[in-house]
């Protein structure tokens, strides 16, 4: 039997014997789970299992997946609209904007079509620029892009990212250089991308900051640190208190876990559900 088996045959025993009937409350945030986490589950499994949890969609698919949520009454809660942009290669080079546009104008159309609220977008890495320019050259990239996302009512949401273990070089590594962005390109259709795992190593001082910057803030990612594994007693963060936060500023986007489970996959994900459930 093939990993992929295991893990299969033994998620369909999981849900069988450990799941509710019906879907777990997810209190006052809109619960989703990336897809990268659980490459291992069939995605129809994993929609399955996560509507049983409680959750409200499914993070990070390619177009060719974003209705496979809907048969399960979730949706896709952000995705992928240009592959042309990458975490190395992003908004933050003149020379991509012209491609990243063209993608643009095909992906978000693609993902309004589909109900999907969210498409992911990178800086890309420094490589020798200032973050200054940089951030001038983001500006202008989004600014190309933001009236498809206004007209078509989705959200485009730069990530933040560390480039302290991660991604090195990467230019998003600060809260306060993606709130600079977001303030000077002043759309209601462009926002960050909070992660708290990569924030919390670059910068700490997560409640306070999220507080500072709700504003700006479209989407949320999770995972344990160290390690981005499971949001338990192995990690430093205190996910009760940042959920608690998170839904006191009466947030309305999604708060979507990115852990790579350690352990059983969907238990992992059940336990953090039920953390973050406030």
């Amino acid at each position: 039997m093939t990993r992929r088996q295991l893990i299969g045959s033994s998620v369909a025993a999981w849900a069988a014997a450990g799941l509710p009937a019906s879907p777990a409350p997810t209190g006052r945030l809109k619960q989703s789970v990336s897809r990268w986490c659980y490459k291992d589950i069939p995605l129809d499994q994993l929609c399955a299992a996560a509507a049983r949890i409680g959750l409200k969609g499914i993070d990070l698919l390619a177009p060719a997946d974003y209705d496979i949520p809907r048969r399960h009454g979730l949706r896709c809660t952000m995705g992928y609209a240009a592959d042309i942009m990458t975490i190395p290669n992003g908004l933050n080079r003149p020379e991509n904007h012209a491609a990243i546009e063209k993608a643009f104008r095909v992906g978000i159309p693609q993902a309004a079509k589909s109900d999907v609220p969210n498409v992911i977008a990178f800086s890309g890495n420094r490589r020798g620029i200032s973050d200054e320019e940089g951030a001038a050259n983001t500006v202008a990239g989004l600014n190309r892009v933001k009236r498809i996302a206004e007209d078509y009512g989705v959200t485009i949401c730069i990530e933040l990212l560390n480039s302290k273990v991660d991604h090195p070089d990467y230019m998003a590594d600060h809260t306060a250089w993606g709130v600079t962005v977001a303030e000077q390109v002043n759309s209601p259709r462009v926002k960050l991308l909070y992660d708290i795992y990569h924030m919390q190593i670059m910068e700490g001082d997560l409640i306070d900051t999220i507080r500072r910057n709700i504003k700006w803030i479209g989407h949320f990612h999770t995972g344990g640190v160290p390690g981005r594994h499971n949001l338990d007693e192995a990690q430093e963060v205190n996910w009760r208190a940042i959920a608690r936060t998170i839904a006191d500023l009466k947030f309305q986007g999604y708060f979507a876990h990115e852990f790579v489970p350690q352990g059983d996959p969907l238990p992992a994900l059940r336990d953090a559900v039920r953390t973050c459930t406030v």
